[in-house]
């Protein structure tokens, strides 16, 4: 700070002109004022207390300071205030979905083919079901009548057996009783062919007569399955067979088919 104290005697002042008294009024006033209170701020600052000053004879003089001050700084540009942060927007809220407007109608029909639907279902089960119960009766009664021929060819090859048994039987008794009648009275083994034996044959041959009153054997013939080689010596011997005579009524009687089988082994 530069202070400069220009001093003028009072005559002076006086003299001024009256264009420049208001000017220079105006401006020591100001300037006083200024001083004064740079003055009292500088002791403020620097701590300086006030002596009592001594007395001191006033002077008549008029004392005027003229303060250099520094360029007036800019004035301060208020800060802009801070942007206002505008609050982020908001998520719109979902929106429950709007069911439909069903027409009673159609919904109706729909409960109509439901219900159809159900039926039709209902009646291919229960087809289902006779025909699985149709299947099983029929099974059933295969089975049944398979039983029943499984029976019936039981009952018959147990006919067929009894009969076979009666009817051997009947055959034994006859035999029986015929034998009772015209018993052997001599058999003779037939010779074994020669030829047989060379070929080491072996086999069976029946031969069917009749045995007349006296007891010997007629019209002798060889049946089916008798090998060649054992005709001729089967024959021979069966015609040599001698019996004893059947007697009916008391009186003799022929015999016909009369059997008798050589069996020709080699041992």
């Amino acid at each position: 700070m530069t202070s400069l104290a220009l001093y003028a005697p009072t005559s002076t002042l006086a003299m001024a002109g009256d264009g420049h008294r208001a000017f220079w009024s105006n401006s020591l006033a100001a300037t006083l004022a200024l001083a004064l209170h740079g003055a009292v701020l500088a002791l403020l600052v620097y701590g300086w207390a006030p002596d009592t000053p001594a007395a001191v004879e006033p002077t008549r003089t008029l004392a005027t300071q003229l303060v250099m001050l520094p360029p007036a700084a800019p004035p301060e540009v208020a800060p802009a205030p801070p942007a206002a942060v505008l609050p982020a927007p908001a998520e719109p809220a979902p929106v429950a979905p709007v069911a439909p407007q069903v027409d009673p109608l159609l919904q109706a029909q729909k409960l109509e083919h439901a219900a159809l639907a159900r039926k039709r279902v209902a009646e291919q089960k229960r087809e289902q079901q006779a025909q699985q119960q149709r299947a099983r009766d029929a099974e059933q009664q295969r089975l049944a009548q398979q039983r029943e021929a499984q029976q019936q060819q039981a009952q018959a090859e147990q006919a067929r057996a009894a009969a076979e048994r009666s009817r051997q039987q009947a055959a034994q008794a006859q035999a029986a009783s015929a034998s009772r009648q015209y018993l052997p009275l001599s058999k003779e083994a037939p010779d074994y062919p020669q030829r047989a034996l060379d070929k080491n044959l072996e086999g069976d041959c029946s031969v069917e007569y009749t045995v007349n009153p006296q007891g010997r054997v007629e019209n002798p013939r060889v049946l089916e399955g008798c090998h060649p080689l054992f005709i001729r010596p089967s024959l021979v011997a069966a015609a040599t067979f001698r019996y004893q005579p059947r007697v009916i009524d008391g009186q003799a009687v022929a015999v016909p088919a009369v059997r008798n089988t050589f069996h020709y082994r080699i041992k």
